[in-house]
């Protein structure tokens, strides 16, 4: 859509004055009404009505709350920058085997994503998407300098996919283990294995977290990832760490699932990339994987014997050590 139709809807919402902000940051009224949870765009154009404004209303509202957010950065080394993305229910401190592995010669700056670790929460009320991700990331990218190595797991996968997109002439390279973008592995057959348990994990996390149950979220959630029996082998204060970090897993499933971008799109990621992926994940991940495989013009594709989806936070040694080289190739 247009930017007129853009001030159009901001203005009947009344909030008018934040469309420069907008447009300013490349987004499109199509952007605001997909996160808004609209779709009523015709051939005809945009039609106003009170639900709508109400929608974007909050919608805009919600964005202009968070657009001073700054994701939490650890930092440490020299040398040329490596931006880290973690996974669901983890935090920037998963990656600090790896920088203190490259710490002599790579400058590595690892972020928390919303809800996670020191970064702020996404407000409950709305939907999160890969973008706002990126957006609270820009600081930490502007921070990295004019160009930086790009890794990320699982959900942080999906991010770096997403951050790879937004700035294609600032990667230096990328790596990404298991990077969990279902939207292409629904799009390619939602009636698949891989997909069908995919989103039977999903709707029983989303489930239990409405029901109140943070708990039974973590152990459906872990013993997926993780094997059956994960969750019961923890010690308590870890599964406390867990059920708490399942507050922000509801959001990342609709970022992960409704992300809009198509598989094609990212054959235009013309960058030296890493795809790793363990012998013992589940289906889903590996799916993904398989699927980013066949666009990415530059990849490599690399499977870890008895590593699992968990595989950079389990066996540290074996996922670092790829890294590194790819890095130092790159």
């Amino acid at each position: 859509m247009k930017e007129v139709e853009l001030e159009k809807i901001l203005r009947c919402a009344d909030v008018s004055g934040t469309a420069c902000q907008f447009v300013a940051r490349g987004r499109t009224m199509d952007d605001i009404l997909q996160q808004a949870g609209h779709h009523v765009v015709t051939d005809h154009g945009l039609t106003v009505t009170p639900e709508l404004v109400e929608a974007v209303k909050a919608r805009v509202t919600a964005e202009a709350t968070m657009t001073a957010a700054r994701a939490f950065v650890r930092e440490a080394g020299v040398g040329p920058a490596v931006v880290c993305i973690h996974a669901t229910a983890s935090s920037s401190a998963q990656w600090r085997p790896l920088m203190d592995r490259l710490g002599g010669h790579f400058r590595t700056l690892a972020v928390d994503l919303y809800g996670s670790g020191k970064s702020p929460r996404w407000p409950d009320d709305q939907t999160l998407t890969l973008a706002d991700e990126v957006a609270l990331l820009e600081p930490a990218l502007e921070a990295a300098g004019e160009r930086f190595h790009l890794i990320g797991h699982s959900y942080g996968g999906a991010v770096a996919l997403k951050v790879a997109l937004a700035h294609p002439g600032r990667v230096r390279s990328l790596v990404v283990y298991e990077p969990v973008l279902f939207s292409v592995l629904l799009a390619e057959d939602p009636a698949q294995p891989a997909a069908r348990e995919i989103v039977a994990l999903r709707d029983d996390t989303v489930a239990a977290m409405e029901s109140g149950d943070p708990r039974a979220a973590g152990a459906r959630f872990l013993d997926y990832w993780m094997g059956p029996g994960t969750w019961a082998g923890m010690p308590e204060l870890r599964r406390d760490a867990v059920a708490a970090a399942m507050r922000g897993v509801t959001a990342e499933w609709h970022a992960a699932f409704t992300e809009q971008t198509e598989l094609a799109a990212f054959g235009s990621l013309d960058v030296p990339t890493l795809c790793l992926t363990g012998s013992d994940s589940p289906a889903a991940s590996r799916g993904v994987a398989r699927l980013l495989t066949t666009v990415l013009p530059r990849v490599r594709a690399v499977e870890i014997d008895g590593v699992g989806h968990m595989g950079p936070v389990t066996h540290p040694e074996r996922i670092n050590a790829l890294i590194e080289r790819h890095l130092e190739t790159n």
